[in-house]
């Protein structure tokens, strides 16, 4: 089968070129590869790096295309791609990532047996290490600090059907039949054209002996930006597409509210003299920090020890308050967001579905 390797890159010119030469590495042969490598306009060198791999390499691939993203939506640059894209299988890699020279393979050979939307597990890595980006990585790399999802770890099992991926593959006709990412949406487009696959019929399948790997954001202040950020574009998807989210999108909201409420009701005992309403924060504080110190040491025990790592339960505290205050301003915007939405998304969508269909020839029949 031919592939369609796709990137989107935004001001990468510190990490596209190492993802560019982990590409070149593939063990898939070259002659049934394209890269497609989407810019979205980005103010440093991160084009000139793009077209420079075009022109050094392009004959060893069927094609490499370098395109151009105006919109700078992260959802807009991945149609960009997938609108030209011409393989068999059309295969995602976030220009943060870093992928063994087997990644394309073995995704093939998934496909190949019979599955039509693929991927792995995704586990985090670090850039450039230092002690306190350790243990950065190990706030991140805990469940209790990020996710339940399953694709941030590796499983045990052959293959297991999921809801969700982030370095996924695709035939061609998942796109032709359900069309490309939403536009509308930010953080959480995954989820939403996710959402849609499944509910067109088809499995999403993560294979154990497919694997990639994502940088952790390398400050603190950086790490709780994309925190606030998620959080805030899971409260403004609950105006696109509700049931693309799950009950524990909501865990770090329902935290911040009960913290909020305590808060007010802590507040109020002191003002008319009633102090045992200060009781359900005291609880709630005392019931957070004991799972708190719980994660910590479960994250810290089998690891190499730092002083920094004494930070962790107040890392683990920010990443969630911090997730949830993004949630609830999200929510609070939502309704005005979404007056703001003119409907091109949806348009969007289907011009997608329709450029794959007429792109239906693929090089495995000939043509290009």
């Amino acid at each position: 089968m031919t592939v369609s390797l796709c990137t989107i890159a935004y001001n990468e010119e510190a990490v596209i070129g190492q993802l560019l030469e982990q590409m070149k590495a593939q063990d898939y042969p070259k002659n049934r590869t394209e890269l497609v490598l989407v810019d979205s306009g980005s103010t440093d060198k991160t084009k000139q790096i793009l077209e420079e791999f075009r022109e050094h390499n392009a004959g060893e691939y069927l094609a490499i295309r370098v395109l151009d993203n105006p919109a700078q939506n992260q959802a807009a640059g991945w149609n960009t791609a997938i609108r030209c894209a011409r393989g068999d299988i059309i295969i995602r890699v976030d220009a943060h990532a870093e992928i063994p020279s087997d990644f394309v393979t073995q995704n093939v050979r998934l496909i190949e047996s019979g599955e039509y939307v693929c991927g792995g597990a995704r586990p985090n890595k670090i850039n450039d290490p230092t002690p306190f980006k350790e243990m950065l990585f190990l706030a991140e790399s805990s469940m209790f600090g990020s996710s339940f999802a399953g694709y941030r770890r590796k499983s045990e099992e052959e293959k297991k059907y999921v809801s969700s991926l982030f370095h996924g593959a695709y035939r061609r006709e998942v796109f032709a039949d359900v069309g490309g990412f939403n536009e509308d949406l930010g953080r959480t487009e995954d989820n939403e054209l996710h959402y849609r696959i499944r509910q067109a019929g088809y499995s999403i399948c993560q294979g154990s002996r497919i694997i990639s790997y994502q940088h952790i954001r390398g400050t603190l202040g950086s790490m709780l930006a994309q925190k606030y950020g998620n959080g805030k574009w899971i409260g403004l998807t609950l105006g696109v597409c509700p049931k693309c989210l799950s009950i524990f999108h909501f865990v770090p909201l329902c935290f911040v509210l009960a913290v909020i409420g305590g808060t007010i009701l802590s507040i109020t005992g002191v003002m008319t003299g009633l102090p045992f309403l200060s009781l359900p924060l005291i609880v709630l504080a005392v019931l957070y920090a004991s799972v708190d110190l719980l994660m910590t040491l479960t994250a810290v025990i089998p690891s190499p020890k730092h002083i920094s790592q004494i930070l962790l339960p107040v890392v683990f505290f920010l990443l969630h308050f911090v997730y949830g205050v993004g949630t609830l301003a999200g929510i609070v915007a939502m309704p005005f967001w979404k007056s703001r939405r003119d409907g091109s998304a949806q348009k969007k969508i289907e011009e997608v579905k329709k450029c794959v269909k007429e792109n239906s020839k693929s090089y495995s029949e000939g043509t290009e």
